[in-house]
């Protein structure tokens, strides 16, 4: 059976969408998931499963967390193999840029060839977009945050769908963890 690391988006950033580690989990065995694990507070998740597509995974995992809070949750999956391969990608981009911080912006689908256009052709000093696949690489010399930069990922899913982003390290140490 496939293992996958799936990605909820925007939970627990305020009072409203708050989801717990161990309510993940227990959502996530209720979807027929085993080997469940999360990684932080932030919708990291390892589950094992017999869906053989990230669609399937992602569909049903989004039926029992909407089942269980009441509301969405978008969900984006990808195998460990997978995931190690973003991370590759992920840190060939960042040697390139080596000032800045990296993250990755990761899709529910692959970006067609506008958005993949639109993103790697924007043009803001300092901040740097490389689009491979599912992945959306960001690197942002600035030192004043991710929240005050462009390249954010509500600018990734305006151009390229659902998005959730995550900063390299983390991704770093779930491959560590979980490949």
């Amino acid at each position: 059976m496939p293992t996958y690391a799936a990605f909820l988006r925007a939970l627990n950033l305020g009072p409203h969408r708050r989801f717990a580690n161990d309510a993940i989990t227990a959502a996530a065995e209720r979807a027929g998931c085993t080997d469940v694990a999360t990684y932080l507070g932030t919708g990291n998740l390892r589950v094992t499963t017999t869906r053989r597509s990230h669609r399937t995974l992602e569909t049903s995992l989004e039926a029992a967390f909407e089942a269980d809070r009441g509301f969405a949750v978008p969900t984006v999956a990808f195998t460990l193999a997978q995931l190690a391969e973003i991370v590759a990608d992920a840190d060939a981009f960042a040697e390139e840029v080596p000032a800045g911080t990296p993250y990755v912006s990761l899709l529910k689908e692959p970006a067609g060839p506008e958005a993949v256009e639109a993103l790697e052709g924007l043009q803001v000093p300092g901040e740097h977009a490389r689009v491979r696949g599912r992945a959306v690489h960001l690197v942002l010399e600035k030192r004043d945050g991710y929240h005050q930069a462009t390249l954010t990922n509500a600018l990734v899913e305006s151009r390229a769908g659902v998005a959730t982003n995550r900063n390299l390290r983390v991704l770093r140490e779930l491959v560590s963890r979980w490949a």
